[in-house]
């Protein structure tokens, strides 16, 4: 679980629970991320929490493994029981943002069940052909999990990581091959909660194209607005 609340040494803060949505390559983690410097919020990515039990060889790492190679989503329980643990952390007192869950109808619903009340579902959205550009190129150090791109964030030197040395890699699930697997799983069960929140009112779209500080601006800008 990333708590990385510091960054660029901002001091703001807000008192919001949010979600970011978005098919795979629409840089919703990355955005939390951001976003959660900016705002002194922890962010809750529950992909970093999966990546890590994998790599730990955890009970739930090996169940994770069978679904995440596949470029499938893992089942609700194993996602359920872990964000609610990690809600129950102090820190998430005040506020936090969820970066990949909830994926299902049936996840949103037990979020709720458990007391947690959203304040806004923020969706990215992106075309098909870009998402597999971004998804394609990116690697990953295997030492350190710092994440490249061969087009839009290279290494100093191919192949190695600027920060440690270690090798890059890619990821299984961003093969091409697997990439149309974890995109139809999208359209299949995710996109559902698009209609989900939508007709609660939380929903807020968000144009995914262009670089990382517009599409920062265009999440800080709606926010500041919903503040007005």
């Amino acid at each position: 679980m990333r708590r990385e609340c510091k960054e660029g040494g901002q001091t703001n803060r807000i008192k919001m629970k949010l979600v970011f949505l978005g098919p795979p390559g629409s840089g919703k983690g990355t955005q939390a991320k951001l976003l959660c410097g900016r705002y002194s919020i922890p962010q809750i990515s529950t992909g970093d929490i999966l990546r890590q039990a994998v790599r730990d060889h955890t009970p739930l790492g090996e169940q994770a493994k069978a679904y995440m190679d596949q470029g499938l989503l893992v089942s609700d329980d194993l996602i359920i029981g872990i964000i609610a643990e990690c809600l129950r952390k102090s820190d998430c007192g005040e506020g936090y943002i969820l970066d990949g869950f909830p994926r299902t109808v049936p996840q949103a619903e037990a979020l709720e069940q458990s007391g947690e009340v959203l304040d806004h579902v923020f969706l990215l959205e992106v075309a098909e052909a870009e998402l597999v550009g971004r998804l394609t190129g990116r690697r990953v150090c295997s030492s350190c999990n710092q994440e490249y791109h061969i087009q839009f964030y290279p290494p100093s030197r191919e192949g190695y990581c600027d920060r440690c040395g270690g090798e890059l890699l890619q990821r299984k699930d961003d093969k091409e091959e697997t990439i149309g697997h974890r995109l139809v799983e999208y359209e299949r069960r995710t996109k559902s909660l698009v209609d989900y929140y939508g007709g609660k009112g939380k929903l807020r779209r968000i144009a995914g194209d262009g670089n990382l500080e517009t599409i920062s601006g265009r999440i800080r800008q709606e926010l500041e607005d919903i503040d007005r």
